[in-house]
């Protein structure tokens, strides 16, 4: 694992969900890790680390299946989803561990 893929999964800790499903988001910021999202690869599928979230234990498990049936379709899941890894990217620039180059 390169440094960097290690300090955007250590930044993780503490941090709030970004998914946060209605319903289903436990809120918890104790169980919050990187999870991978997406980046054209599906969703539960694993990609590069940019493509990735701060998600909560209840969100990560609907969104990598282990959770069962849920009462949301899977378009509004996608949707939480890709909006949670933007929140995410855009707390990646704030906290300098991803930079734009100009």
């Amino acid at each position: 694992m390169s440094v960097i893929s290690y300090k955007l999964r250590e930044s993780a800790k503490g941090q709030a969900c970004q998914i946060r499903l209605p319903g289903i988001c436990n809120c918890d910021p104790s169980t919050v890790v990187l999870a991978h999202v997406g980046g054209g690869s599906g969703m539960g599928q694993k990609c590069d680390d940019i493509h990735s979230a701060y998600t909560c234990s209840a969100c990560h498990d609907v969104i990598d299946g282990r959770s069962g049936p849920v009462m949301l379709s899977e378009t509004t899941i996608r949707i939480f989803v890709f909006e949670g890894m933007i929140r995410t990217q855009r707390l990646f620039l704030k906290q300098n561990l991803v930079m734009v180059a100009t």
